[in-house]
């Protein structure tokens, strides 16, 4: 693991969940990128791959292995520090996942207190401060693992594709992040922004669903979009993110211009 900046110099690590209970709205391609650009700018990142099909830990070069995920540490086979794995690229480290980790579901409802196992299971890394980031690649459903991830959060982005049916995903997640807080699961979440993925600025389908969340949510909807792109799409094939698969690309430039408009909005929360 890259040895960091020692903590009592460092900002508190925040740590931000990227989800959305729907599948293929560029999640886990988000968690991927945006740790790869953050890690280019020195920013230290740690990613947690929580969805059991592993395609953020493919993403980073790294082969899911049996045992090696956050499963064993919710169930407390494992230390946290265990199981933190070196990425190819400086800055950057990952938890990765596994398919075992399907079955933290049954798990973690076995536990008291379950809605807090993921806090719990990060306690050290938290405590140890090492990180800037910590991002954590949610699974595309609203179960147990993905709410306990949420209650672990400080801030969630949400990633949507342009299309109309996007909206109706938006309001289911930001239902749970009002029920969390309210019923003092994690009283401090908060929606730190809304990301549009796959706009495809020539369709006025694209073009009218960005004017239509901007009009909902406003400034938490992100500047920066995400196009479609090729050789974005091909990245994870190779096992690299798109700043390293092809660093000229309209893709990996987004990328990179999203994590400086993220990282400024993320410091209003790092004190």
């Amino acid at each position: 693991m890259d040895t960091p900046t020692p903590a009592s110099v460092r900002p508190r690590t925040r740590v931000i969940a990227i989800a959305n209970q729907k599948g293929g709205v560029g999640k886990t391609t988000t968690v991927v990128n945006l740790a790869a650009s953050l890690a280019e700018r020195k920013q230290t990142v740690l990613v947690i791959d929580l969805d059991p099909q592993a395609n953020a830990t493919s993403g980073l070069g790294l082969r899911p292995k049996r045992g090696c995920s956050l499963y064993p540490v919710l169930t407390g086979a494992s230390d946290v520090a265990d199981i933190i794995q070196p990425t190819p690229y400086e800055n950057l480290n990952i938890i990765p996942s596994e398919i075992d980790l399907a079955g933290a579901e049954i798990e973690i409802a076995r536990q008291d207190d379950h809605l807090r196992s993921v806090r719990k299971a990060l306690e050290r890394v938290l405590e140890a401060q090492v990180f800037d980031f910590i991002l954590m690649d949610c699974p595309p459903s609203l179960g147990i693992l993905m709410t306990s991830s949420l209650a672990a959060a400080d801030g969630i982005v949400v990633t949507m594709q342009s299309e109309y049916y996007a909206m109706e995903g938006l309001s289911v997640i930001t239902d749970l992040i009002r029920r969390l807080r309210e019923n003092g699961v994690n009283p401090g979440l908060t929606l730190e922004g809304i990301l549009m993925t796959m706009f495809d600025g020539r369709t006025r389908l694209s073009q009218d669903v960005l004017a239509e969340v901007r009009s909902h949510f406003g400034p938490l909807v992100y500047e920066t979009v995400i196009p479609r792109n090729i050789r974005l799409s091909e990245a994870p094939s190779f096992g690299k993110p798109i700043t390293d698969y092809d660093p000229s690309s309209r893709g990996a430039q987004a990328y990179r211009e999203f994590a400086v408009e993220f990282a400024r909005r993320a410091r209003r929360g790092r004190s």
